[in-house]
């Protein structure tokens, strides 16, 4: 079966279909164990670009293309399902065309905007197709509908050029905010990977903090959408991402409550946000000390994940007011 698998999921060091994708601050993605030996050996540099990387490289989980390669051999050969993204997207589009039709075309996009690199392209440059994928967003009458249009955004994001499209999108953005204020499980859930695969490209993390998302992404948070998080620690390394964070009352408290309570990727993310936020706010600073952080994070600096060990001691120095990496 790997052999027949698109050369993306392959590892560029050790040629093998990754388990962990993760990416490297050059933009490329490798699977952790290949990077992380690279790294471990005492490489600085990237080993495709080999452009100099910082002392402490940060490996950003690629969720979007782990979930390609875990749910492509679910599906069925290509030539047993439609490929062309035009003869789905008119299905969409047309009057005519009934609401089941409606739905197994969003469907097939979903399943084949996942598998198929080349199809994704296609679906990109397919007039329209963006265009009725947002309309999806905000504007189909069920709540799964809306959750297989996020679920396309985010397939679609794993090509880092199609970030800058969707992400320049009119509406599109906004749409997945949208769902995160007014949505339910599942497609809130949806929307918040999509966001996140979308922020990952930097001009992104404007026009979501213009859409409202932090203080959005933060009540979600606080009611138990731990994957809010994730966008929140990305939303966090722009200076309007912060600036919002720090004048959300109660900032602090959620993501501690994520130190808390969370999964180890939530941690992950919870530390890195405040660490950011931390290092411009002296008022949430000595708000995350007095909620008790800095015992927290000397606690998890043998924590079993190396990203909790590192964004744990990047905060401690933080918190003590010592030198710290530079968080990228």
């Amino acid at each position: 079966m790997a052999t027949n698998l698109p050369e993306h999921f392959k590892c560029p060091i050790s040629l093998e279909i990754m388990s962990d994708p993760v990416i490297l601050s050059s933009g490329h993605t490798f699977d952790r164990p290949s990077i992380q030996r690279w790294l471990d050996e005492g490489h600085r540099t990237c080993p495709i670009t080999k452009l100099p990387l910082p002392d402490s490289p940060i490996l950003i989980p690629n969720h979007a293309l782990r979930s390609l390669i875990s749910s492509y051999t679910l599906l069925p050969p290509l030539h047993q399902i439609i490929s062309q993204p035009e003869t789905l997207i008119s299905t969409l589009i047309l009057n005519s065309s009934s609401s089941d039709s409606k739905i197994d075309s969003l469907r097939q996009l979903a399943r084949l905007s996942k598998r198929d690199a080349s199809f994704r392209r296609r679906l990109v440059d397919s007039e329209g197709a963006i265009d009725r994928v947002v309309n999806f967003l905000v504007g189909a009458a069920t709540s799964d509908c809306r959750a297989l249009a996020a679920t396309i955004i985010t397939s679609l994001a794993v090509v880092e050029v199609n970030k800058a499209t969707i992400g320049a999108f009119p509406g599109a953005i906004e749409a997945l905010v949208m769902i995160l204020r007014d949505g339910k499980g599942r497609e809130k859930k949806e929307a918040a990977t999509a966001l996140y695969a979308l922020c990952c490209f930097r001009d992104n993390r404007k026009r979501a903090v213009d859409c409202g998302a932090v203080p959005i992404l933060l009540r979600n948070v606080e009611s138990g959408l731990e994957r809010g998080v994730e966008v929140i620690g990305v939303l966090a390394k722009c200076k309007e991402g912060r600036e919002q964070l720090e004048s959300y009352g109660g900032c602090a408290k959620i993501l501690v409550s994520v130190l808390r309570n969370g999964s180890s990727r939530g941690i992950q993310y919870a530390l890195l946000a405040l660490t950011l936020v931390c290092l411009h706010s002296k008022e949430i600073l000595m708000m995350t000390l007095q909620e008790g952080v800095l015992e927290i994070c000397i606690g998890m600096v043998e924590d079993n994940s190396e990203k909790v060990r590192r964004n744990a001691s990047n905060l401690i120095r933080v918190l003590r007011g010592g030198n710290h990496h530079r968080i990228s």
